[in-house]
C-alpha cells in the first residue's frame, strides 16, 4: 500500500493550480478577459522554463504588450459624462457645410470662428497687445487634415466666414491660391492671417480627443488668449472646461431605444411623432418650426443629389488619387437595366455616390451624422420623394426618427471616424436611413428599430482608411453601400416576424462604443493602414 504524502511531500504541479499562473489583480484600462488569457500564457511560459516569476513580474509581463483601453473622449460631454435623458436637437445634428468631412472641415471651421467671436469681445487692453493670430492641429486633425483641407476652412473660420454660408468657391480659392493674405480686424487694429498660421502639428500624443485643436492670439511669441477645442464628430465642437447649454425638458424623455419606443406604443404614436414633441419641447419651438427646419434640410439633401447628378462624366475631384466622377454614368447606365430590382439598387447607388461626390469637391452638404457619410441619407430622401412618390409629410416623420437613432449613437458611443473608425460614420448614417425608410414606409415602432439595428449590425468593425486622406477612396463607393445597406435591412425587418428579432438597437450601439474602444488606432482616419498603406499612387 502506497503511503499517503503530506501536503509539502506531494509532486508540486503548478499547471494545474490557475492562481499559480494568473495575477490576480487586474489593472486599470486594460480589457480583463485578454489581461488573464496573457497572464495565464506568461505564467505558463516561466513556469516551464524554470523561471519563478512574482505576480507584479507577471502583471508587467502581461500588461506589456496590451494596447490600453480608454474610455470614448474621457471627459467630454459628447459623451455623457452627465448622465440624464437625451436633449439634442435637429438643428444641432443637421448641419449644412462645406465638404469633404465633418470633422475636419466644419468642425474646425465652426472653432475659429467661435475664436473669432471670442477674440473679439476681449477688453481693449488685451486686443491692443495682439500682434498675430495662430490654429495648432493635432490627432487626426493633423495626421489627415490636409487631404481634408482642414487648413482653408480653419482659416475661414478665423476671417469670420460661417460653415452654412460660406461660398465653396472661396474654399477652392484658398487651395489654388495658397499665398493670399487676409487682416482680422480686432479691436483697433487689424491683425493679418495666412495658411501659414494654421500648423499642423502632433499627429499622435495623448489628447482629450483625436480631433484636438488649439487657437491662439499671441503678442510676439507669447499668448494674450488661447482656448483648446474638440472637433468631437458631425460637425459638433466642444472646448476645454465645456458645459452643455441649459434646455428644457424633452416631453417624453429618453436614454435609450428601449424606453424611446415605450413611449411611442404606450402613446400610440410613432417614434417620428415622439422626437417631433420632443423638438418642441426641448427648443420650444411650434410644430410649423420644426416642420419648416426639416424641410429645409429635405431640399438641401435633394439639391446635393441633383447637383452631383449633374457632373460632366469627365469631372475629375480634387487631389492627387485623379479620381474620375461618375455618379452621371451610373445613374444612366442602371436607366436602362431590364430588371426592375436591379435598376432600383443602380439609381440608389448613384444618387449616393452624387452627393459624395459633392462631398469630396468641398460643396456644401448636409450633416446624417457626418460628411464623409454625406451620400447616405440624401440618396434615400431622394428615392423615396422622386421615385416612389411619398409624401413629404412623411419624409419629415422619417427625418425625425432618423434623429432618434443618430441621437443614440452621439450619446452612448461616437461619431467620429477619429475615434470609432468608419462603422462610426457610414454605420450610424446607415442605420438613420433604415429607421427613415421603415418610417416613411409606415413601419411599427419595432420594425423601425430592427432596421435601424441590422444596418448599424452589419456595418461593426467597419475602418477607416482614407487612401492619400482624401474623402473619396473608399468613403464615396461606402455612402452607396450604406444606402442600399439600409434598403435592404428594411426589408428584412418588414418581412420577419418583428418580436423574434434577437438584437436590439441598444446593445448594437454598445457593441459600436466597445469595438471603437477596441479597435486599432491605425485604422481610425489615420491614413496609416488598410487601403490607405495598400494602394500606391503613381
Amino acid at each position: 500500500m502506497t503511503k499517503e504524502k503530506k501536503p509539502h511531500e506531494v509532486d508540486y504541479d503548478p499547471l494545474c493550480n490557475p492562481d499559480e499562473l494568473l495575477s490576480q489583480e487586474i489593472p486599470p484600462g486594460v480589457d480583463r478577459r485578454k489581461f488573464l488569457m496573457r497572464s495565464a500564457v506568461v505564467g505558463a511560459a516561466a513556469i516551464m522554463t524554470g523561471k519563478n516569476l512574482l505576480a507584479a513580474d507577471r502583471t508587467a509581463e502581461a500588461v506589456k504588450s496590451m494596447p490600453i483601453m480608454r474610455p470614448l473622449s474621457s471627459g467630454l460631454y459628447v459623451h455623457m459624462a452627465a448622465k440624464g435623458p437625451i436633449v439634442i436637437t435637429g438643428d444641432e445634428f443637421y448641419k449644412v457645410g462645406p465638404g469633404p468631412s465633418s470633422s475636419h472641415t466644419i468642425g474646425p471651421m465652426r472653432i475659429t470662428y467661435d475664436f473669432y467671436q471670442r477674440c473679439t469681445k476681449l477688453p481693449a487692453d488685451q486686443l491692443a497687445k495682439a500682434t498675430a493670430l495662430r490654429v495648432n492641429l493635432f490627432g487626426s486633425l493633423s495626421a489627415t487634415g490636409k487631404g481634408h483641407g482642414t487648413e482653408r476652412a480653419t482659416l475661414a473660420g478665423l476671417i469670420g466666414m460661417e460653415p452654412a454660408t460660406v461660398d465653396p468657391l472661396f474654399l477652392d480659392s484658398l487651395r489654388d491660391k495658397p499665398d493670399q493674405s487676409f487682416k482680422v480686424k480686432l479691436g483697433g487694429k487689424e491683425i493679418p492671417v495666412t495658411l501659414k498660421d494654421v500648423i499642423y502639428d502632433a499627429p499622435k500624443g495623448e489628447f482629450h480627443h483625436q480631433n484636438t485643436m488649439v487657437c491662439h492670439l499671441l503678442a510676439g511669441d507669447k499668448d494674450v488668449y488661447q482656448l483648446e477645442y474638440y472637433s468631437v464628430g458631425g460637425g459638433f465642437i466642444e472646448w476645454k472646461g465645456y458645459t452643455p447649454p441649459k434646455k428644457n425638458a424633452p416631453k417624453y424623455p429618453f436614454e435609450t431605444m428601449k424606453e424611446l419606443r415605450a413611449h411611442a406604443d404606450k402613446n400610440k404614436l410613432t417614434i417620428g411623432q415622439v422626437m417631433l414633441a420632443n423638438e418642441m419641447s426641448i427648443a420650444g419651438k411650434t410644430e410649423a418650426e420644426v416642420n419648416a427646419f426639416i424641410d429645409k434640410i429635405i431640399n438641401a439633401m435633394l439639391a446635393t443629389v441633383k447637383s452631383g447628378l449633374s457632373m460632366p462624366e469627365d469631372d475629375v475631384l480634387p487631389g492627387p488619387i485623379k479620381l474620375h466622377s461618375k455618379a452621371a454614368t451610373v445613374y444612366k447606365r442602371a436607366q436602362d437595366e431590364q430588371n426592375l430590382a436591379d435598376r432600383g439598387i443602380g439609381l440608389l447607388s448613384a444618387c449616393a455616390i452624387a452627393a459624395s461626390e459633392e462631398n469630396a469637391r468641398g460643396h456644401l452638404v448636409i450633416t446624417a451624422p457626418t460628411g464623409g457619410s454625406a451620400g447616405v441619407m440624401p440618396s434615400i430622401v431622394y428615392g423615396l420623394m422622386e421615385a416612389r412618390k411619398i409624401s413629404r409629410e412623411k419624409i419629415r416623420e422619417g427625418m425625425l426618427a432618423a434623429l432618434a437613432v443618430g441621437y443614440l449613437c452621439k450619446h452612448h458611443a461616437t461619431l467620429a471616424a477619429a475615434e470609432g473608425g468608419c462603422q462610426a460614420e457610414i454605420g450610424v448614417a446607415s442605420a438613420m436611413a433604415a429607421a427613415l425608410v421603415a418610417t416613411a414606409r409606415g413601419a411599427e415602432s419595432r420594425v423601425v428599430e430592427n432596421a435601424a439595428e441590422s444596418a448599424l449590425e452589419h456595418h461593426l468593425g467597419l475602418t477607416c482608411d482614407p487612401v492619400a486622406g482624401y474623402v473619396q477612396v473608399p468613403c464615396i463607393e461606402r455612402c452607396a453601400f450604406g444606402a442600399v445597406k439600409a434598403w435592404t435591412a428594411f426589408a428584412i425587418a418588414s418581412n420577419e416576424i418583428a418580436n423574434r428579432h434577437r438584437v436590439g438597437l441598444d446593445e448594437t450601439v454598445q457593441a459600436l462604443a466597445q469595438t471603437a474602444k477596441d479597435m486599432n488606432s491605425k485604422y481610425k482616419e489615420t491614413s496609416e493602414a488598410g487601403l490607405a498603406l495598400s494602394v500606391v499612387l503613381c
